[in-house]
């Protein structure tokens, strides 16, 4: 059977060459005559490919070495508590961008244990600088570069000054190059550009860590996660493995210059179908358009069912938009090829010419 083309917003498409060699060595990983899934962790073997993988995740992010790199359960959604435990105490703030439906669970999360100031409130447009309102004692800022559910991006990291910009990149880690200087820690889910879910990845100076609360969890303190190299108890190893082939995929395809001009290069495909074929439409600011998700809706909804189930007919899966917004949604992170775009779009000509 074909692989299917996977819109999902994730877990989404892993790499084919990726999930092919995880097939050949699922049984006899590394000449052990076991899966990786069944090998210590604090094996010599096991150490040995984690250091690889983070090392590979140095090289193609290019992060400094002043900042420590973790490999932790949770998914992000474990750290909208870690983070405002490790970086602040009881009746301190923090400053918070609220653009979408993650920024504000993050915002949620953060008033149980600080005070949160929201910088800006709107789901419908990133405002403008002058429109902010940054208060003078925050800990650190938090926003969330790209808003899965509704396909809206900051296309520019937001200037704080010299506080600690705190970004949840789940969604566009890898998808290009980004400066890691400019923030203080930058976390990720792993199932849309990384691997598969359960898997959270970290990277946070150096500087923010060790101000834990006295009552932070084990599994949340970055320091004991650091000084333990993410191994103070068993990490998601299947987890931890895959995003290790994920990055020398990157690697091979050289790397994040080259990954953000393919999707670049994806989305403006995408966007320009939908900007002209007189049928669907996108909500977002042009100039504030998601590479990775793109929203979109039918000129009559009541055509929706029917578009989803001849989309999958046709190969194309989980296209149904979020719940909260509805309309569909196309996720095109790293592993969707520009065959899985382009296929949408003819769908879309031919769809709209016969309902049109």
């Amino acid at each position: 059977m074909a692989r299917a083309f996977n819109f999902s917003a994730g877990p989404a498409m892993l790499p084919e060459t990726v999930l092919r060699r995880a097939e050949q060595e699922l049984l006899n990983w590394n000449n052990s005559g076991m899966s990786v899934m069944e090998v210590s962790h604090r094996s010599v073997e096991y150490m040995a490919m984690a250091k690889h993988a983070e090392q590979t995740l140095r090289d193609i992010m290019a992060i400094p070495d002043n900042y420590s790199v973790l490999f932790l359960h949770g998914g992000a959604s474990l750290q909208f508590s870690a983070i405002p435990l490790n970086l602040t105490r009881p009746g301190e703030s923090a400053d918070y961008f609220d653009t979408g439906v993650w920024s504000a669970k993050a915002i949620k999360e953060a008033q149980k244990y600080c005070d949160v100031n929201v910088v800006c409130q709107n789901h419908q447009r990133i405002p403008e600088a002058s429109e902010w309102q940054l208060s003078k004692n925050a800990k650190y800022v938090h926003y969330t570069p790209n808003e899965t559910i509704g396909g809206l991006e900051f296309l520019s990291v937001p200037d704080v000054g010299d506080v600690p910009l705190i970004a949840d990149m789940s969604s566009t880690i890898l998808s290009r190059p980004v400066d890691v200087s400019k923030f203080g820690m930058i976390y990720a889910g792993a199932q849309k550009n990384i691997g598969p879910a359960g898997l959270a990845i970290a990277i946070v100076r150096e500087d923010l860590i060790g101000h834990q609360r006295d009552i932070t969890p084990n599994l949340l303190n970055w320091q004991l996660c650091a000084e333990n190299n993410s191994m103070f108890n068993t990490p998601p190893t299947f987890g931890w493995y895959l995003a290790g082939l994920v990055f020398d995929w990157i690697k091979e395809q050289g790397g994040l210059n080259a990954m953000a001009h393919y999707n670049e290069s994806k989305a403006n495909k995408l966007y320009q179908a939908i900007d002209t074929i007189d049928f669907y439409a996108n909500p977002v600011e042009p100039s504030q358009r998601s590479w990775m998700n793109v929203p979109f809706t039918l000129k009559d909804s009541s055509l929706d069912a029917l578009f989803l189930a001849q989309a999958k007919e046709a190969g194309l899966y989980n296209l149904k938009g979020h719940k909260l917004v509805g309309g569909m949604r196309a996720s095109i992170y790293n592993a969707m090829p520009v065959e899985g775009v382009d296929a949408l779009i003819d769908f879309m000509h031919d769809f709209a010419q016969a309902h049109g």
